[in-house]
């Protein structure tokens, strides 16, 4: 089971990092007002998203990965609660109040079973 959360954790935030980058402008738009630099922010987001998702994917670095990435997750949640209370379109799609929504509860989730990464 830890193995399959592995790979599951891998390939996601490999794909959100992916993410970051072609879709920069999306990410950008969710950002809270009072952050600043958000461009910058969102590339050093997507590295890192990537970066955790390759090392995930390949079995390096799985320590480093579960003892950061809850802190990572929590640095990222402020983005995601302003999505929900502000939503903003998303490549010309605008995403459904309870998605947004739905999302917050589920980081506390993601964050305990990153904790359990093997």
């Amino acid at each position: 089971m830890k193995y399959v959360l592995r790979l599951i954790y891998g390939g996601g935030l490999l794909f959100a990092g992916v993410g970051h980058f072609r879709n920069e402008k999306g990410f950008v738009s969710i950002m809270p007002s009072f952050i600043p630099f958000k461009r910058f922010f969102v590339q050093v987001t997507g590295i890192i998203e990537v970066l955790y998702g390759l090392m995930l994917l390949t079995g390096k670095g799985v320590d480093i990965v579960r003892k950061t990435l809850p802190g990572f997750l929590y640095a990222v949640l402020p983005a995601n609660v302003n999505m929900a209370v502000n939503p903003q379109p998303i490549n010309g799609k605008k995403l459904p109040a309870w998605a947004l929504w739905t999302r917050l509860p589920l980081q506390w989730v993601l964050i305990a079973l990153a904790k359990r990464i093997k």
